[in-house]
C-alpha cells in the first residue's frame, strides 16, 4: 500500500514542469511517451517541442520558407518522421517558387553541380573541336539556364538521327513562321534576287538564291547542278522559278556577277517579266576594274593598258616576293614576329580588291618592316636565300618603292572606298550613279596632282585609268541606276548641286532622262498612267505645288531619301510607290558571297558525305537564324553581344559595362576614362617611351599630319572602337595613324 501512495504520473505534474520535461526528451522518446494516452500524445505532438529537433538535424536542409508549406503547417512532427523515413516528397514547383534548401547547404550543393556541369561541358569544347565564342551563343546559354533553374527529370538528349532529321525539319519550318512578317513587307517594299555560283568540297557546282530587302537578306535556296549544262537558259529556269515561288510583281531586280552566261540569262527574265530588271553586281564591276589596273596583261590587245599601268604590277609583285619570303621559313617568320604584332595577310587572289589589301597592310607594317631588315638577327641569319634576302632588304628600304605604294594606295582609294561601301547589305542602288562620278573625279584630283599637271592638261595615264572605269560602268549601269538616281530626292538639292562643280539635277541629264523613260515604259505600259506618273515626276523634280513648300525643300538634304518620301511624297502616289521600292534595294550579290562561307563552314572536307539538300537545310537554318537573332535587342548589349562574329578574336571590350573603354594598339596601350574624358597611354617598356596620363580627347580627335583616308577622325566621339597605329619617329614623336574606327 505505500507503494502505491508514492507513485507520480506525468499528468499530475503543473503544466511548466511538464513541458521543461518533454522538452528534454529525444525524438524516439517522445513518440514513446505520445502513446501512453490521448493527452499525453496531443502533447508530444506539439509544434514548439519538434522545431526544435526538426532545427538540429534538418535545419541544414529545410529553409524557413518550407515550414510555410501545408505539409509543415498541420504536423512538423509528421513531417520529421516522412523526412527520417524517406516518405516525404518536395513538390516540384516550389522549387522554381521559393528555394526549400537554405544558403549553407546550397553552397555547397551548387558548388558540387557546378564543379561537374563545368567539368562536363568543356569537355565538349576539347573534344569536338569547339570554338570558344561558342560560349556566347545565346541560345547555348538560354538553354543552359532553363535547364539549371527548371525540373526536368527524364530528359534524354538530342539523338543523332533527331538532330539530323526530324528537328532540323522542325527548325526549318518553325523558322519559316519566324519570317512570314518580314516576306509579308515584301509587297510594299519588294526585293531584289540575288543569286552567285560556287562549287562545294565535293566538286559539286552549287547555285544559291537569296531574297535582298529593306529587311535583310532570306536565303532561298540552293540548288545542285551536277547534272546540267550551265547555260543561260538553265540559269534562266531556276531565276523565273524562284521569281514564281517569292510572286514576280514583288520583285524588283536580279542580281548576278557579270558572267557573259548571266547576262544573257538575264536578258532572258527581262523578257518574260519586262518590270524586273538584271542589274551586274557593282563590288564584281568594280574588282573587275581593278584587275585591269593592277594586274594589266601583257598582251598585243592590252598594250596602252600595260605600258601605262605596268608598274603597278611590278609593285605589286614585289610585295608578294617578300611575303613568301618572310612566310614561307620558320625563322624568318619567327623574326618578323619579334618586330611586327601585325600579321602579314594571306590575300586569296579570289578576295575582292586582293592587290589594295595587301598594299595596304605593307603600309601598315613599313616601320616595323625597316626595323627588321636593319637588325642585328636579320644580318646574322644566312642560312639560305642571300640573294633573295638581299633583294628583299633593298626593296623594303627603298624609299621610291614606298612612294609607288603610297601612289597606288591613293589614286585606287575611292575605287577601294566605292567597293567597300557597296559591299554590304544596305541600300545603295540610289547612290550607286552619284559614287561613279564622285570616284572618278577623285581619282583624276590624285593623279593631277601627283603629275603636277594643271585642269587643262592631258595625262596619259589617267586616260587610261578613265577608259578603264568608263568602259566597266557601262557595261554595269542599267536603266534602274538612273531612276533611282533620279527619285532620290538629295540630288535635287541646293547642298548637293554646289558640292562639285558641272552638277546638275537628274531631270535636266540627258543619259539619266532617256535611262529612267525606259523604266516608266516598263513600269507603266498603259499610255494614261504613264501620263499620269510623268506628271507626278515633273511636281518632284520641279519643286512644284506641295514639293515647293518650305519644309519638303529642306528635309531633301536633311531627311533620309526613303523617310522624305514617306513624309512628303503621299500627293505622287504611283511616284512615292516605285521611290519606296527602289531606294530599298541593294547594288551587289555580296550576301550570296557570304552565304558561300556559311555553306563551306557546314559543308567542309570533314563533313563532305552530307547530302545536299540537308546541307541547304542546315544553311537555310543557320543563315535565317542568324537574322532573325540579329534583330533581337541583346544582340547589341550584354554578354552575347554580336556573338556570330568575330569568332575567338573578338572580345567585349574590357570596362565597357563601368563606361570605360580600351583602344587595341600597334606600339601602345591606350584606355579611355569616361569620367574625365581623357585617355591614359602605357607604351612598350622598350625604353623608347615612358607612359603618358590625361591625355586630353581633343588631342586624339585632331587630325594627324599622316595619311587618314580610311578614316575622319573629326566623326569620332567616345564609346567608338578604333585601331591606330602609335608611331615614333623623330620628326613626329606624336604621330598617329588611325586605319579604321567602329562604331
Amino acid at each position: 500500500m505505500k507503494e502505491d501512495k508514492h507513485k507520480v504520473c506525468l499528468l499530475d505534474f503543473p503544466e511548466s514542469v511538464l513541458e521543461s520535461i518533454l522538452e528534454r526528451l529525444s525524438p524516439a522518446e517522445l513518440c514513446r511517451v505520445s502513446t501512453v494516452c490521448n493527452s499525453l500524445r496531443i502533447k508530444c505532438a506539439s509544434d514548439y517541442l519538434w522545431k526544435k529537433h526538426m532545427k538540429q538535424k534538418w535545419g541544414g536542409l529545410i529553409s524557413s520558407n518550407a515550414y510555410q508549406q501545408s505539409q509543415f503547417n498541420d504536423s512538423i512532427m509528421s513531417c520529421y518522421l516522412s523526412i527520417e523515413s524517406g516518405r516525404l516528397r518536395f513538390p516540384a514547383q516550389v522549387y522554381g517558387r521559393k528555394p526549400w534548401i537554405c544558403e549553407a547547404a546550397s553552397d555547397l550543393w551548387s558548388s558540387q553541380v557546378k564543379s561537374f556541369i563545368i567539368n562536363s561541358s568543356v569537355k565538349v569544347y576539347w573534344f569536338s573541336w569547339l570554338a570558344f565564342h561558342f560560349a556566347r551563343n545565346p541560345y547555348y546559354v538560354e538553354a543552359f539556364s532553363y535547364a539549371a533553374n527548371n525540373s526536368i527529370s527524364g530528359y534524354v538528349p538530342l539523338g543523332y538521327n533527331s538532330l539530323r532529321c526530324n528537328l532540323l525539319v522542325q527548325e526549318k519550318v518553325h523558322i519559316e513562321r519566324l519570317l512570314k512578317p518580314l516576306k509579308g513587307l515584301w509587297k510594299e517594299k519588294g526585293l531584289s534576287i540575288v543569286t552567285d555560283g560556287w562549287t562545294d568540297a565535293q566538286r559539286r557546282p552549287l547555285i544559291n538564291f537569296m531574297a535582298a530587302s529593306e529587311g535583310g537578306p532570306i536565303f532561298l535556296s540552293a540548288i545542285d547542278g551536277s547534272k546540267e549544262y550551265k547555260d543561260k537558259h538553265y540559269i534562266a529556269s531556276l531565276i523565273t522559278n524562284v521569281i514564281k515561288e517569292v510572286g514576280p510583281q514583288k520583285v524588283v531586280q536580279v542580281i548576278t556577277d557579270n558572267a557573259p552566261v548571266c547576262k544573257a540569262a538575264g536578258m532572258l527574265v527581262q523578257a518574260e517579266y519586262p518590270h524586273i530588271f538584271w542589274t551586274p553586281c557593282v563590288v564584281h564591276t568594280l574588282n573587275l576594274a581593278l584587275k585591269n589596273i593592277c594586274a594589266a596583261k601583257n598582251t598585243e590587245r592590252n598594250e596602252i593598258v600595260y605600258n601605262e599601268c605596268w608598274w603597278i604590277t611590278m609593285v605589286s609583285d614585289e610585295a608578294k616576293i617578300i611575303k613568301d619570303f618572310i612566310m614561307n621559313h620558320a625563322m624568318r617568320l619567327a623574326i618578323f614576329n619579334e618586330f611586327i604584332p601585325l600579321k602579314l595577310l594571306v590575300v586569296a587572289e579570289t578576295r575582292f580588291a586582293s592587290t589594295i589589301v595587301m598594299l595596304k597592310r605593307f603600309k601598315l607594317i613599313k616601320h616595323g618592316l625597316q626595323s627588321m631588315v636593319i637588325s642585328d638577327k636579320w644580318n646574322a641569319y644566312r642560312e639560305d636565300s642571300v640573294g633573295i634576302a638581299q633583294t628583299v632588304k633593298e626593296i623594303i628600304l627603298n624609299d621610291l618603292w614606298w612612294d609607288k605604294v603610297d601612289y597606288i594606295l591613293s589614286f585606287t582609294g575611292p575605287i577601294y572606298d566605292m567597293l567597300r561601301l557597296c559591299d554590304t547589305d544596305k541600300p545603295t542602288l540610289h547612290l550607286v550613279y552619284d559614287m561613279w562620278d564622285s570616284m572618278i573625279e577623285q581619282v583624276r584630283t590624285v593623279i593631277f596632282r601627283q603629275e603636277k599637271k594643271e585642269e587643262d592638261e592631258v595625262s596619259d595615264f589617267y586616260n587610261v585609268v578613265y577608259a578603264i572605269l568608263i568602259d566597266r560602268w557601262t557595261k554595269s549601269c542599267t536603266p534602274l541606276h538612273c531612276l533611282a538616281h533620279s527619285l532620290n530626292p538629295r540630288y535635287y538639292s541646293k547642298q548637293w548641286l554646289e558640292g562639285l562643280p558641272n552638277r546638275v539635277p537628274p531631270h535636266k541629264d540627258v543619259e539619266i532622262y532617256a535611262e529612267r523613260n525606259k523604266c516608266f515604259l516598263k513600269y507603266f505600259p498603259i499610255a494614261e498612267e504613264r501620263r499620269f506618273v510623268n506628271i507626278e515626276f515633273a511636281r518632284f523634280s520641279g519643286c512644284m505645288d506641295v514639293f515647293a513648300s518650305f519644309d519638303s525643300l529642306q528635309d531633301r538634304w536633311d531627311l533620309d531619301p526613303k523617310i522624305w518620301w514617306l513624309v512628303h511624297g503621299s500627293s505622287a502616289s504611283l511616284l512615292q510607290n516605285i521611290a519606296l521600292k527602289l531606294l530599298g534595294q541593294p547594288c551587289s550579290s555580296s550576301c550570296c558571297e557570304r552565304n558561300w562561307s556559311t555553306y563551306s563552314f557546314i559543308h567542309s572536307m570533314r563533313r563532305n558525305k552530307i547530302t545536299p539538300q540537308r546541307a541547304e537545310d542546315l544553311v537555310y537554318v543557320h543563315t535565317n537564324l542568324r537574322l532573325l537573332s540579329r534583330k533581337n535587342e541583346s544582340y547589341n548589349k550584354g554578354e552575347t553581344k554580336m556573338w556570330d562574329i568575330g569568332g575567338d578574336h573578338f572580345d567585349p571590350l574590357e570596362g565597357a559595362e563601368n563606361g570605360g573603354y580600351a583602344l587595341s594598339c600597334y606600339n601602345a596601350q591606350v584606355s579611355y576614362d569616361y569620367k574625365t574624358d581623357t585617355f591614359q597611354a602605357r607604351y612598350s617598356p622598350d625604353g623608347l617611351r615612358t607612359a603618358e596620363g590625361n591625355v586630353p580627347w581633343d588631342r586624339l580627335r585632331e587630325p594627324p599630319p599622316v595619311d587618314t583616308s580610311d578614316c575622319d577622325l573629326n566623326i569620332l566621339k567616345p564609346g567608338d572602337h578604333i585601331e591606330i597605329l602609335w608611331s615614333w619617329r623623330e620628326e613626329d614623336p606624336c604621330g598617329i595613324y588611325v586605319s579604321y574606327a567602329i562604331k
